[in-house]
């Protein structure tokens, strides 16, 4: 009990101690002289979230950058043998290349089912009732859907009856039931359908809105000059929805690159189907070769980097043009 009211009273005294300064600063920032009172609002604003910024990123960034040059329990200088062990280790270069495979895949059939839908139903009687259905594994967790597609990809003997949508279809077909999961490199594929399956309806939202954003009077001089349907998308919404192209290709290959939970959920990242962020997990909590995992944490900032300045950069070209 005395230790609860200490705690508390702990806690009333930061409180109050945190009003206390914020009083103060606000008192400051009204009755000092003006150029006081402006660096005072930038600090009170901006100070808070730079520090937070520090602490929750920047120095944890740095932090790993150094723990990948050194051994598995931080004590010895390795310099590169971490990021050598990446590209030469076998099991390592598999991870590499079925992150690679899903970098390609996702944001490609992601994308081009979500765009292939929304100029398929747009402007339809049944739209809003279409939309909903392909955005509802949106609101499913990634594990949630892994979780799910491990039920449609069970396996059961022949001599069992299957509880697998896709089995029970393979046997319906008079065919053997397949593992699913179990055979490489088969089984990687089978995971980026998870993938696509929950990132088609966030394409097909956005770029359904940039469609709707097409200039009415620029669709009605191409199909006054005699533009086909395919010439009208490709010369005309095409080139108008670009932008929004990009927003949702780069914003897929970012959560790609940090894909864990459908790998983890279903496989564990056994049978060949590891990815990056999953075989990070494993070399740092699993293995205990700290410095492997933060090499692999380094690997992923480094590929993701280049797409957000990308994306940045997109996004101020389009300003500027507006």
């Amino acid at each position: 009990m005395e230790d609860w009211q200490a705690k508390a009273a702990q806690l009333g005294v930061a409180v109050a101690g945190f009003l206390a300064v914020v009083a103060l600063v606000l008192l400051v920032a009204e009755r000092g002289p003006r150029a006081v009172r402006d660096r005072l609002a930038i600090a009170l604003f901006a100070g808070p979230a730079l520090v937070l910024v520090g602490v929750g990123l920047v120095y944890p960034a740095v932090r790993t950058a150094v723990l990948s040059l050194f051994d598995a329990d931080g004590t010895s200088f390795v310099g590169v043998d971490n990021y050598e062990w990446v590209f030469t280790d076998p099991q390592a270069l598999v991870t590499v290349r079925n992150t690679l495979v899903w970098v390609v895949l996702v944001p490609v059939f992601a994308t081009g089912i979500g765009l292939l839908y929304a100029v398929l139903i747009d402007r339809s009687r049944f739209e809003a009732v279409a939309k909903s259905l392909l955005f509802l594994p949106m609101a499913i967790s990634f594990v949630g859907a892994s979780i799910i597609w491990r039920f449609v990809y069970a396996y059961r003997p022949p001599e069992s009856g299957q509880i697998g949508l896709l089995n029970q279809l393979v046997v319906w077909a008079g065919l053997p039931p397949q593992q699913f999961l179990n055979d490489p490199p088969w089984n990687t594929f089978f995971l980026v359908v998870v993938m696509v399956w929950i990132q088609a309806g966030f394409a097909m939202v956005v770029l359904s809105a940039a469609i709707k954003a097409v200039p009415a009077e620029l669709t009605e001089a191409a199909r006054l000059d005699g533009a086909s349907p395919w010439q009208l998308f490709r010369n005309v919404t095409l080139p108008c929805i670009r932008p929004s192209l990009v927003v949702v290709l780069t914003t897929v290959v970012i959560g790609v690159l940090k894909v864990f939970d459908i790998v983890r959920t279903t496989t564990g990242g056994q049978f060949d189907t590891s990815v990056l962020a999953n075989e990070m997990y494993v070399q740092s909590f699993t293995a205990g070769e700290y410095g492997r995992g933060a090499a692999l944490a380094v690997l992923i900032f480094v590929l993701v980097v280049p797409v957000v300045a990308y994306n940045v950069r997109q996004l101020r070209r389009t300003r500027e043009v507006r």
